[in-house]
């Protein structure tokens, strides 16, 4: 897909071994070495596309316009404490994403008269609020005031978009134990979060 669009040139050398802010910065001078984070971040880019707006053909618009944004502003880009590149860049696509389901729900909600079962089907307003959180930038500062163990559970599964099955095999937790875990961070979060906004 996108990656393939993008070719380097033979004279480029391996990147591989590059982490991906020096890729970045590398890419900002020389734009074909941006392909090396197109290739790393576009599947996961997908599925989390996917998850929140339920469509491929939207999920793939949305993952080209993440990826245009995150070159365009890499020049943004600060390393911030418990906050890696990944984070930066799942922010990114994420309020892409949600810009896109947003305007998909209004243009439905205009053109559609939903039945009383159709309503289980929608997303759980309390269930997004962590997603809906993801694309502000007092989540990492919040999410620095809360414990490793559960930091990491939340940028896992809220910010990186994986399921709760990954997280599990990635942690070496059973399902219910992560979402336990899961349960209690977002309390942790939603106090310290609440706390330095004066909620």
């Amino acid at each position: 897909m996108l990656a393939d669009i993008m070719s380097f040139s033979s004279g480029i050398e391996d990147l591989s071994s590059l982490s991906d802010v020096e890729v970045l910065t590398r890419a900002r001078k020389e734009p074909a070495f941006f392909a090396v984070l197109v290739r790393r971040y576009e599947a996961p880019f997908l599925r989390r596309a996917r998850t929140i707006l339920g469509s491929p053909e939207d999920a793939e618009e949305v993952v080209q316009d993440a990826f245009t944004k995150i070159y365009l502003y890499a020049d943004r880009y600060q390393a911030q404490e418990g906050a890696t590149f990944a984070s930066w860049a799942y922010t990114v696509l994420n309020r892409v994403a949600y810009t896109r389901y947003q305007a998909k729900k209004r243009a439905w909600s205009e053109r559609v008269e939903l039945e009383p079962e159709h309503y289980e089907s929608l997303p759980d307003a309390k269930a997004e609020f962590l997603e809906d959180l993801s694309i502000r930038n007092e989540v990492l500062a919040a999410l620095a005031e809360l414990p490793e163990t559960a930091a990491r559970i939340l940028r896992l599964q809220f910010i990186e978009g994986k399921t709760q099955e990954e997280i599990a095999v990635a942690e070496r937790l059973s399902i219910p134990a992560v979402k336990t875990r899961v349960h209690r961070a977002k309390k942790l979060f939603k106090k310290a979060y609440d706390e330095q906004n004066h909620v």
